[in-house]
């Protein structure tokens, strides 16, 4: 007789809002190509306030691992019983995987940036980088693109948000050797002359505020600057219009969606899987 197996395998995200989020769609476009049919991805709307709660179902109906999205990253690490290296660096947690009731902490935001970064060609050893944003996933950016040799970074973030600020530029000039500085992002930014590399690593622009982009000069954008957003829905945001019409080389978010969730599915099942499948997956979900 035929093995009787129903049990799902859970994995998904935690976010509020995450209505946007298409991890589902990648995630699950590569556990059928990898003949994974009893792995379910969820996605689950958490209040900031019952993120310990959702921790707990998540131990109790034995989740694999689970993705943490906004506003959870930084949020969730009192929760975590070990945090990897980089995680630890970085201050904020991405992706959690559960061992028997042990969930250990990492944070795949930057390592599937500088993925995306080399698939451009672009290397950011001795570059001159801005960041916008301060939050989970510009954490992970700038501790990579630190770690990967870039001469300057500047970090724009909104006053409210000064303590992440702070606490970031002490966790790069405490281990690491990038000169970095810090702007309070106020009115709207110029960007240096001379920066190479402009990443938006906000939420703004993200579905379903699809009109809005960051608060910059885009006139001091140039042609030759390498621009970045993290955001993949939509895959053409206002900010990457801006920075097309200026004759910059661009990239959406996809591709770094993309490279975190395939290292995320690899932490989970042990697997390896195709990136060519879940971008197909994603770009029709998106079209």
């Amino acid at each position: 007789m035929k093995e009787q197996d129903y049990l799902d395998h859970l994995v998904g995200v935690f976010g509020h809002p995450v209505a946007e989020n298409p991890g589902v769609v990648i995630q699950e476009a590569a556990f059928r190509d990898l003949g994974l049919r009893n792995w379910r991805f969820l996605t689950i709307n958490v209040d900031p306030d019952k993120l310990g709660d959702a921790i707990l179902g998540l131990k109790a109906m034995k989740f694999r691992g689970i993705n943490c999205t906004i506003p959870h990253k930084i949020g969730v690490l009192k929760y975590i019983d070990v945090l990897s290296p980089s995680a630890k660096l970085i201050g904020a947690v991405n992706t959690i995987i559960n061992d028997n009731g042990v969930l250990t902490g990492d944070n795949t935001d930057g390592k599937g940036f500088m993925i995306a970064l080399e698939s451009a060609g672009i290397s950011p050893k001795d570059k001159n980088v801005v960041v916008l944003g301060a939050g989970g996933a510009a954490r992970a950016i700038c501790v990579e693109l630190a770690l990967a040799g870039a001469r300057h970074l500047t970090i724009v973030n909104i006053p409210k948000d000064i303590a992440f600020g702070e606490s970031l530029v002490r966790i790069l000039k405490e281990n690491t050797r990038v000169a970095v500085d810090y702007v309070s992002w106020v009115d709207a930014f110029k960007i240096p002359a001379g920066t190479d590399i402009l990443v938006n690593a906000t939420s703004i622009g993200l579905y379903p505020n699809v009109n809005d982009k960051p608060n910059i000069d885009y006139d001091t954008i140039t042609k030759d600057m390498y621009v970045q957003d993290v955001i993949p829905n939509p895959a053409f945001t206002p900010f990457l219009r801006e920075a097309e019409r200026r004759g910059s080389r661009w990239q959406n978010g996809m591709q770094m969606l993309i490279n975190q969730a395939a290292l995320n599915i690899t932490m989970w099942t042990g697997l390896k899987p195709n990136k060519e499948v879940m971008l197909k997956a994603l770009e029709e979900a998106l079209s």
